[in-house]
């Protein structure tokens, strides 16, 4: 009885607040961006730049497994627990990585990374376009400072008056939310892979954490990456239109589909475990 002792430490807290900013940060950052391209790239150029961006979100992840995998195998309390005290191995169930080492590394580069984003301009001119003369920017300065403070001069409530009809409109269109549940259905699979896929190989193939966190990374994130890059290309090389790009996304996603539902065939034999699936005797 005198071991026991009741979980009270809060510092989960940090790491949930934590989470909280960051996901605040990082929100604005595809919805922003994919607007910021579309205003100032060229039509037949947007899908290309679009392909880059979300290539861009895929090899973060890729290296961020890869710098995962590297935490795991080390002993959470590193610096304060030496090599030689240390009675197991990465492979062992108690075995527990320096987790927080990944996030203190990925908060300095996200700071170093955000600073050059404070001397992005307001606007820039469309590209294949030439600059304005100066005359002529003079002239409309002065409505756009005008725009600007009208827009300041609107309130919360006048900003919700017309938000909410806007998201209406939204609902009932049938292509937007059709999008919104081919996206859900697609993530939901993908995140399910991330989540239990590690702890499959585990169980299954004896692997230690880092090395099922290295597998999951090499072998499917720089395919996705393919994926994009390729797609993009081939909509600005051919000057893809939207229901020439919804047909190829519909076949392409059917094969997919048709790929992962093979899967159901490659299953491996469960792995014998004590008290689940064989007797302890």
């Amino acid at each position: 009885t005198e071991c026991e002792k009741e979980p009270g430490s809060l510092l989960w807290i940090f790491v949930m607040v934590g989470n909280i900013v960051r996901g605040m940060g990082e929100t604005p950052i595809m919805p922003l961006g994919i607007s910021y391209l579309e205003d100032f790239a060229k039509a037949e150029n947007s899908p290309f730049y679009l392909a880059c961006l979300h290539t861009a979100t895929v090899i973060g992840p890729f290296l961020g497994l890869l710098l995962a995998s590297f935490c795991a195998e080390l002993f959470v309390d590193i610096g304060s627990v030496g090599a030689d005290e240390i009675t197991i191995t990465a492979t062992d169930a108690r075995w527990v990585g320096a987790w927080w080492l990944g996030i203190l590394i990925c908060a300095l580069l996200n700071l170093l990374v955000a600073i050059p984003f404070w001397f992005l301009p307001k606007s820039l001119v469309k590209e294949g376009e030439t600059n304005e003369p100066e005359e002529t920017s003079e002239k409309s300065a002065t409505p756009l400072q005008e725009n600007d403070k009208n827009e300041t001069k609107q309130t919360m409530y006048e900003i919700a008056k017309d938000f909410i009809p806007f998201l209406k409109a939204l609902l009932h269109n049938p292509v937007y939310m059709l999008f919104i549940c081919i996206t859900v259905l697609q993530f939901s699979a993908f995140d399910g892979m991330i989540s239990f896929m590690p702890k499959y190989l585990e169980q299954q193939f004896g692997k230690s954490a880092a090395d099922a966190i290295f597998l999951i990374g090499v072998y499917n994130l720089p395919v996705l990456c393919v994926g994009y890059f390729s797609g993009g290309l081939f909509m600005k090389k051919f000057k893809i239109n939207l229901y020439q790009a919804a047909n190829i996304a519909f076949w392409v996603s059917l094969l997919e589909y048709l790929l992962y539902f093979a899967a159901y065939w490659t299953v491996c034999d469960t792995s014998p475990v004590a008290g689940l699936t064989v007797s302890y005797q």
